[in-house]
């Protein structure tokens, strides 16, 4: 596995969506999870000479602190959280059923953390079916993976917000893909197209 490599092409694909993001959050939160998101990502660029000398676990743990540490809103404590534990729960060389295991900790800490529940139009909206395909295994892994990323972020479309500045707007907030969500599948998308 490339670390450096996959941690830039993860970063990047923020950075490159921004405006993406930002359009998104503008419709259904407060419009700053673009720039938000694009701020992390280049912060955790800015230390991937540290991180190639780190371990996965440590890399992982260091990106989640960059990320609590500087991005705002709620997504920096929830993508940082989420680095931390994964980088907790992974082996140094993780297979899917080490990713699925992982994953579910790492969804199990953010219910706790956000008092959210998949099927909130949130990023768990991504992370469940994403853990279910890593836990049934298979062929294709790889390409299943990403496809359940990016179709179950757009699912967020048609979800009542239950959670966040989106839960105020009701019935509006439907059509709206959740942005959060739409991260983090850019994120496992990129990934995949890494490995």
């Amino acid at each position: 596995m490339d670390l450096p490599k996959i941690i830039q092409a993860c970063t990047q694909t923020l950075v490159d969506h921004v405006e993406e993001l930002t359009e998104l959050d503008s419709a259904i939160g407060d419009g700053d999870h673009g720039l938000n998101m694009k701020r992390g990502a280049l912060a955790i660029q800015g230390k991937l000479p540290e991180l190639e000398a780190k371990s996965l676990n440590d890399a992982l743990k260091t990106m989640g602190m960059t990320c609590m540490s500087t991005v705002g809103g709620s997504s920096g404590p929830v993508f940082g959280t989420l680095l931390v534990t994964l980088g907790k729960e992974l082996p140094a060389d993780p297979n899917a059923a080490d990713l699925a295991r992982a994953l579910a900790a790492g969804i199990a800490a953010l219910s706790r953390l956000g008092k959210v529940e998949v099927g909130q139009k949130t990023l768990l909206d991504v992370l469940d079916p994403v853990q279910k395909v890593l836990a049934a295994g298979g062929g294709d892994i790889v390409d299943r993976v990403r496809r359940c990323a990016l179709d179950s972020a757009q699912a967020t479309a048609q979800m009542d917000a239950i959670k966040g500045r989106a839960s105020f707007l009701g019935e509006r907030a439907l059509g709206h893909v959740d942005p959060g969500s739409r991260s983090m599948a850019l994120i496992i998308a990129a990934l995949c197209d890494t490995l």
